[in-house]
């Protein structure tokens, strides 16, 4: 296979992305100057170089030296008492600029198909788990969201967790919401305008 090729073939693993598309970034790639290029390939190392995975939350972010919690779960502003769960980091982000919700995040890094038999495989449960007992052993949450899209997927993942997490909800009385009105089904968290992730925030139900 020569690096056309290759290329084309390592675009059309993006999420969403077919070959027609990824042959057209090849050659856009291709009609722009080799600065461009160099520029490119600079900046996707750089993502192994200086993005890092929250040992908190899970979330990416850009680490400056030994840090090894995102600027989200190392600020004090914050508020401990909400722990919200999301898909991935492109939901998180969503939230985060609807300025509508200022407590702590977990990433789950996926959701569990209807009809996956090993889920523990698919989402991180068990760090869940580890993560709501030490905080709420050392700084009481009282309530976890969970803010997943209003697709089957994200229905089937949002039961799968309650039910794994009622042993310890009941044991440190914590409260577990969904979203609420506002978000219509079907729709992806990722791609939900600022009022719509407001209104769902604000009529959460347990």
């Amino acid at each position: 296979m020569n690096d056309l090729d290759r290329l084309k073939e390592l675009f059309s693993e993006f999420p969403g992305i077919g070959p027609r598309q990824a042959e057209r970034f090849v050659y856009f790639i291709l009609r722009k100057n080799g600065a461009y290029a160099e520029n490119l390939s600079k900046a996707i190392l750089g993502l192994k170089r200086h993005i890092r995975q929250c040992e908190d939350s899970y979330q990416y972010f850009f680490a400056q030296g030994d840090e090894r919690l995102s600027p989200i779960a190392r600020s004090q502003a914050r508020d401990d008492s909400l722990l919200m769960i999301v898909e991935k980091d492109t939901d998180l982000e969503n939230i985060e600029r609807s300025a509508s919700y200022s407590g702590r995040y977990f990433v789950l890094g996926g959701t569990v198909p209807i009809l996956e038999k090993e889920p523990e495989r698919r989402i991180r449960i068990r760090e869940l788990k580890e993560i709501i007992k030490r905080k709420s052993t050392e700084k009481n949450i009282k309530e976890i969201i969970l803010a997943l899209s209003a697709n089957p997927d994200g229905e089937h993942t949002a039961t799968y967790i309650k039910e794994e997490l009622e042993p310890v909800s009941k044991e440190y009385n914590i409260k577990i919401t969904e979203l609420g009105r506002g978000l219509s089904t079907g729709t992806e968290l990722e791609y939900s305008d600022k009022e719509t992730i407001r209104n769902a925030l604000q009529y959460r139900h347990s």
